[in-house]
């Protein structure tokens, strides 16, 4: 990893955090002025503490439990107040505390585990944005669920030009629920992998992101990579032996969740074949000692992925992946036409 991105980072950690304890202090004297029995509150509660971490060092076994239990009680009594306060304030009941933008690391960039420091996901995830990522995820805060519109999916069935009996609308709905399900079972290794097939322009992008979206809150770590360019960079990396980019073929294996899209758009050599087996394989036999799970969108159909990436693979993606076709008008299209 690049420590001057790392230390650019933690900067940037730095400041919000700074930013989020000041906040919540003015907050408190803005309330403390016209309420100074919140002020009490906060000071009783705060003194119990420093006792009951005196009690700790100090006391013997029995008279510690006792300290300790009549200390937890006048803090619970006051907690209650303090909450009923802010309650009759319209407030809720984190208002007085900083608010971290996240919840684990408390906006430093690690966390606890196994009694060492380590790095939480949040730094992975903005690290692998800058480095990886890049404009690739923009658009994850408008493309998500809340804002995913089944109208702007016709609703009349097609079978000549669509290939199937239900209209783009009913697909969409059967492929979200699927796209639902994935990530309730992220976790659950018989869940299986998706590749989204379809035209370009018919939803396969956004579905992605509403994804990834979601598997971001869960605290997994996503990297998205378009075909060209991974195997432009897993083949830079073998031949250069750089560090930075032997880290992004390591991250192509083991993060949590890997994003290829536009499979079938690279310059198909026989190298670039075996990649995409070692990476597929990989990742489904958890050589990585771990739950990975991919999303493989393009605009190849079963047939073509079979004579384009060999049987071997065809196979591989059959038996593991759940494929979801993707039809209808193009979306993009009638977007445009509708801002218009």
């Amino acid at each position: 990893m690049d420590n001057s991105l790392l230390n650019e980072v933690l900067l940037e950690y730095d400041k919000k955090r700074t930013k989020a304890i000041i906040d919540a202090e003015n907050r408190k004297k803005e309330l403390f002025k016209t309420n100074p029995r919140l002020q009490e509150i906060e000071t009783e509660i705060s003194l119990n503490s420093i006792q009951a971490s005196k009690a700790i060092l100090l006391a013997d076994s029995k008279e510690k439990s006792s300290l300790i239990a009549n200390l937890k009680k006048k803090n619970n009594i006051l907690i209650k107040e303090k909450n009923d306060f802010l309650k009759n304030l319209l407030k809720d009941n984190n208002y007085l505390n900083p608010h971290f933008e996240c919840k684990m690391c408390k906006d430093t960039g690690y966390i606890k585990k196994d009694n060492s420091s380590v790095m939480c996901s949040c730094l992975k995830q903005k690290i692998f944005d800058i480095a990886y990522n890049k404009s690739n995820m923009g658009n994850l805060q408008r493309e998500n669920f809340s804002n995913f519109d089944l109208r702007i999916f016709s609703d009349k069935p097609n079978k000549e030009k669509y290939k199937s009996d239900i209209s783009p609308r009913e697909n969409i709905q059967i492929i979200r629920e699927k796209a639902k399900n994935f990530i309730e079972h992220f976790d659950d290794p018989e869940e299986k992998n998706l590749i989204f097939t379809g035209n370009t322009g018919v939803g396969k992008t956004f579905l992605t992101n509403c994804i990834a979206n979601e598997i971001l809150k869960l605290g997994k770590n996503v990297l998205y990579q378009t075909a060209p360019v991974m195997f432009d960079e897993i083949n830079n990396a073998k031949f250069e032996k750089s560090n930075a980019k032997l880290d992004l073929y390591q991250n192509i294996l083991n993060i949590d969740l890997l994003i290829i899209d536009d499979l079938g758009t690279e310059k198909i050599t026989d190298s670039k074949i075996e990649e995409l087996f070692v990476i597929i394989n990989t990742r489904l036999l958890n050589q990585n000692h771990k739950i990975t799970k991919t999303i493989i969108s393009t605009n190849l159909n079963v047939d073509e992925i079979f004579k384009t990436y060999t049987t071997r693979i065809g196979s591989r993606l059959a038996g593991s992946y759940r494929f979801l076709r993707f039809f209808g008008d193009d979306l993009r299209f009638k977007k445009s036409k509708k801002d218009n």
